[in-house]
């Protein structure tokens, strides 16, 4: 049995969490948005076409802030087209997912939907097939209170006060072949400097983040962020970064050991930024969006999992089904942004609902939680506060990690990866310390002794495990509770120690009173 040791101080922080460390994203996307979240005529429906199941169960995952409407499809988009009269929105064909985008939602609507849900909105803008011209007037649409062509044309629309948004996101995934239009690092770089500058002028008060590469495994990565952030350092806020993990090979303990990656993919991106801030002599500190995230595989390779032929619209695609052994992964995730709140301060789970999501739709029917629901839902409610710094004791194992870019395999090396990966957050508001804990050993329970130095008289308030015995176990319409979180019962706390009992292949979540 494998006894892990961890010692940490109420006084020695990484930082605190921002609250935009919790969000998720909203694309043009198979059923994401048409029905995901807008489906008029559906039993639950508003006035407005939000469905208000999906409303039930946002509100209970608890995001802060949302991204739309891309993802690949901002590459195309004009925004245009997504306001005014819903009956005289032209219909396009979306390059990106190969279907007919109707426009019957837009960017009004996503408004409307974030202040239904108490989200904050954040748009990017389409640097691929458009440029600073169409960026900095739809940001004159949307924040310009009134008195110019495009304010007024808002609020001829029905919008009167500006939407003001204050989080943009310059493009998506520019170095991506994939993407419409896609750029060099200095020609991107150029281009987002100048869209940026002009957003600026319209509305200083909005903050701003520039593309990264698309992924660590692309050739562009690393020199692609130090050109970027040599053209944009004066002008972002930001710079993005997207990971997605993978089972293709259908090794558990090295698909786990992955989201270590993560950790270091976060850290040579702070590395990157700053070292464009030295040669600058900057104190300026550029902080990281991790704006699309999440497990995805099945539906990554698989074409017909990706696309419908024929230009449908909202086909159902990229509608990743998760099984408890995903959950895990996951978790490990949300531990890994919290442990680097520093510098991570935005962050979106892509995405929301049906497309590689928490949440699943039946068109007409019933909406339900997936497993990777619940780590995001204890990460997002009870991670909010001060990251703690902490000393872990764990034994490690290694892996050999599949991480491929695109169709040719590509592996990474993980010498030493500890079973427990833990992350502490002290709420002093809230009167909390919350601790976030994967066990990745598949066959042993883990014995956690916590020594949480400065802290007196600890409580356990509450404390629960996301487990079961079969990895493969999933939540669906006929059983959308089989995955759920437990008590988790053996926790004792005896001044500043705490003593818990953490089952095999387990997420646990134990919350302390202060």
């Amino acid at each position: 049995m494998r006894t892990v040791e961890v010692r940490l101080h109420r006084d020695f922080a990484i930082g605190a969490t921002h609250p935009r460390l919790f969000g998720a994203f909203i694309e043009h996307l198979g059923r994401c948005v048409y029905g995901g979240i807008y489906e008029p005529g559906h039993p639950t429906a508003d006035a407005r076409g939000f469905r208000k199941d999906v409303l039930a169960l946002v509100k209970e995952l608890a995001p802060t802030i949302m991204r739309y409407p891309g993802g690949n499809f901002v590459s195309g988009y004009n925004w245009e087209d997504g306001v005014g009269p819903v009956a005289e929105r032209p219909r396009r064909l979306d390059l990106a997912w190969l279907s007919t985008e109707t426009n019957a939602f837009g960017t009004n609507e996503f408004i409307d939907w974030c202040r239904a849900a108490d989200i904050e909105p954040m748009l990017a803008v389409n640097l691929g097939t458009r440029g600073g011209d169409a960026a900095r007037n739809m940001v004159e649409y949307c924040n310009h209170p009134g008195g110019t062509t495009l304010s007024e044309l808002r609020r001829k629309h029905g919008w009167d006060e500006p939407h003001g948004v204050k989080f943009w996101c310059l493009g998506n995934e520019m170095d991506g072949p994939w993407q419409m239009e896609a750029k060099t690092a200095t020609e991107y770089g150029r281009i987002a400097r100048e869209a940026a500058k002009m957003m600026r002028w319209i509305d200083p008060s909005i903050e701003l983040a520039a593309c990264g590469s698309s992924g660590r495994r692309m050739a562009t990565y690393g020199t692609w962020e130090d050109t970027v952030l040599q053209h944009t350092f004066d002008q972002v806020d930001y710079i993005s970064l997207h990971t997605y993990l993978n089972n293709y090979d259908q090794d558990t303990p090295a698909f786990l050991a992955s989201v270590d990656l993560m950790d270091n993919f976060i850290e040579e991106v702070v590395a990157i930024a700053d070292s464009v801030a030295a040669r600058r002599r900057s104190s300026k500190r550029i902080m990281l969006s991790f704006d699309e995230w999440n497990v995805w595989y099945r539906t990554r390779r698989n074409r017909q999992a990706r696309v419908k032929e024929g230009w449908p619209i909202a086909p159902p695609i990229l509608e990743e089904v998760y099984d408890m052994e995903d959950a895990l992964a996951f978790g490990g995730c949300c531990i890994s942004l919290l442990n680097h709140a520093d510098r991570v301060t935005a962050a979106c789970l892509a995405q929301l609902v049906n497309v590689i999501a928490p949440i699943m739709t039946e068109t007409g029917g019933p909406a339900w939680r997936q497993t990777i629901f619940w780590p995001f839902l204890h990460f997002s409610r009870m991670g909010r506060g001060r990251v703690l710094r902490t000393e872990i004791s764990s034994p490690t194992y290694s892996a050999r990690y599949n991480d491929p870019q695109g169709p040719v395999d590509d592996y990474y090396d993980i010498p030493a990866a500890p079973y427990l990966k833990l992350s502490a957050v002290h709420d002093d508001t809230a009167g909390t310390l919350t601790l976030f804990a994967l066990n990745r050993s598949l066959d042993e329970e883990m014995p956690l002794a916590v020594t949480a130095a400065g802290f007196a008289r600890l409580v356990v308030k509450q404390a629960s495990q996301l487990c079961d015995p079969d990895l493969e176990a999933i939540n669906s319409k006929a059983a959308p509770d089989r995955i759920a979180p437990k008590p988790l019962a053996r926790v004792k706390v005896a001044g500043e120690s705490v003593e818990a009992l953490l089952p095999p292949a387990s997420w646990n979540v134990i919350q302390l009173g202060v």
